[in-house]
């Protein structure tokens, strides 16, 4: 019953580390777009290998006709490669960002929601209130 209970919980947590990977991959997909990169499906056995052939999920540069071209390969959520340009490298970590810093503040807005519940308004503290609150 033990070793069930621990492969039950096991499977879960990969599931569930799974599920981040993959969300991952798609928030990045989703930045690539916006910043210009190009999707090609992986849509024949040739290009999936290929696909599979290259680092996984990590954007990396190489070269192409003499310039610096940007690919992210994912043989697994889209079975795909995306490619950008230096411009919409520079374009992708502008959004990158943006998009870390939206998360950290919704991150602290909710911290401070917590915080609130945890500590409710001593009011009897504060006196009389002259103006009745119209919320």
């Amino acid at each position: 019953m033990k070793r069930l209970i621990l492969t039950l919980a096991a499977a879960g947590l990969l599931a569930s580390c799974a599920s981040i990977e993959n969300s991952d991959a798609i928030n990045t997909e989703r930045e690539l777009s916006a910043a210009g990169f190009q999707m090609k499906l992986a849509d024949t056995p040739e290009r999936l290998a290929h696909v599979k052939s290259l680092p996984q999920r990590k954007l990396f540069p190489t070269e192409k006709d003499g310039s610096t071209v940007f690919i992210y390969a994912d043989a697994t959520q889209c079975q795909c490669i995306y490619a950008g340009s230096e411009q919409d490298y520079q374009e992708y970590q502008r959004i990158s960002l943006r998009q870390r810093d939206v998360n950290e503040a919704s991150m602290a807005a909710s911290n401070l929601s917590m915080a609130e519940e945890d500590a409710p308004l001593d009011w009897g503290l504060w006196g009389d209130w002259r103006r009745p609150f119209y919320y």
